[in-house]
């Protein structure tokens, strides 16, 4: 008899020990009533509790907690209905009051996403819906914050998934798009255009100015060549004088010129009488002696002049 309630007396002590022993998981938290009052928070690790006076009201994890927000109808300020998803991240921050600040933060939290959503969508147009995402994410985490601050939960961060249009609406979107690709195209073609109007007309440009300082270099060294040329008859007709010259002053140089003169004086006059039949003939050409005498006498002249000047 005393062995059997000896074993009895043990286990209601192992029971008791048992019961009076809690292990609380890594960022985890338990909220403990004492006769349906709150009486602590245990955190992670080995806590111990009084059996059936103290119960584990509230189990909470710590972690960050990924809510997924339904998607719904929201009313663009262009009246355009559209459907909007997307995902609120939270975390734990004070067990004791997301226990008893509020039956569930969850739902909570959903809800005040919607209503938040519904009401930043309606005060933008559609075209501006997408590019609005990064704002419309912050003002949502705002105003979500603000409430769930007073149930110990603090809301980190929201994300818009999906924003889907009517069909309608996707159609005339694409729509639009095309028409902006192609109003892009025909920009780009008629820029490539006209900078190939103006590679063309500088190469034209550079083109003439090339042509015209060829011609310019042409026509100089023309000049030039001509201007050689002329020098280089001057040159040669002057030497040739200065050799006459000088073979007239020679002994007998005067008897030469004069048989020159004469026999070019008669040459010229046969040709004149080949060319044609009437012949005019000035009074002073009737005697040819006095010809050569005339053309003499300026060859003395200019002989003595000559010699004057020297």
């Amino acid at each position: 008899m005393l062995g059997a309630v000896f074993i009895f007396f043990t286990a209601v002590i192992f029971v008791f020990i048992a019961m009076s022993v809690k292990i609380v998981p890594q960022q985890s938290a338990f909220v403990i009533e004492r006769l349906g009052s709150y009486n602590g928070t245990l955190n992670s690790g080995l806590s111990f509790v009084v059996p059936f006076i103290d119960r584990i009201a509230y189990r909470h994890t710590l972690k960050e907690q990924v809510i997924d927000v339904p998607e719904q109808v929201c009313i663009t300020k262009d009246n355009v209905q559209m459907t909007v998803d997307g995902v609120v991240f939270i975390q734990v921050m004070n067990p004791q009051q997301a226990s008893y600040g509020i039956s569930s933060y969850n739902i909570a939290i959903i809800q005040l996403a919607q209503t938040t959503m519904r009401s930043q969508m309606g005060k933008l147009d559609l075209d501006k819906t997408f590019e609005e995402r990064e704002n419309v994410n912050k003002m949502i985490v705002a105003a979500v914050d603000e409430a769930a601050h007073k149930w110990g939960v603090k809301t980190l961060r929201y994300e818009i998934k999906n924003i889907t249009p009517p069909t309608s609406v996707l159609h005339a979107m694409e729509k639009q798009m095309a028409a902006e690709r192609e109003k892009r195209a025909l920009i780009l073609k008629s820029e490539g255009e006209k900078q190939s109007a103006i590679n063309i007309a500088e190469g034209d440009k550079q083109k003439a100015i090339l042509q015209s300082e060829g011609e310019m270099a042409k026509k100089i060294n023309e000049a030039k060549g001509e201007g050689e040329a002329i020098k280089l008859v001057a040159d040669a007709t002057a030497e040739g004088i200065k050799r006459v010259a000088a073979a007239v002053s020679e002994k007998g140089g005067l008897e030469a010129v004069q048989y020159r003169v004469a026999s070019n004086l008669v040459n010229q006059f046969g040709n004149i009488a080949k060319a044609g039949n009437t012949m005019i003939v000035p009074a002073s050409m009737s005697d040819i002696s006095s010809v050569v005498t005339t053309a003499m006498n300026v060859i003395k002249s200019q002989q003595t002049s000559a010699a004057e000047q020297g």
